[in-house]
């Protein structure tokens, strides 16, 4: 069960950031860009998660995926301070 759930996860987060880039590329509202970076990396993040859990269960991942997650959340901030 768990596996299906963390793959949901990282559909999810894929489905999010391909919207906020198309909404981006529409209208060039810079906010949406970051917007969708950070959901791209987040969906990096929940691919590692789907890794790390299902085909390396012995192995721990943790601090790679921490790091994707702060370089995610980096980009929202970055949009947020800088841009409107």
């Amino acid at each position: 069960m768990a596996p299906l759930i963390y793959t949901l996860c990282a559909v999810t987060s894929l489905i999010c950031a391909a919207l906020l880039l198309r909404g981006y590329f529409n209208s060039r509202y810079r906010l949406l860009l970051w917007a969708g970076l950070c959901f791209s990396a987040l969906t990096v993040n929940n691919l590692l998660m789907v890794t790390d859990k299902i085909f390396f269960a012995q192995e721990n991942m943790l601090t790679l995926r921490l790091v994707v997650t702060l370089i995610a959340l980096c980009f929202l901030l970055y949009g947020l301070i800088f841009d409107e």
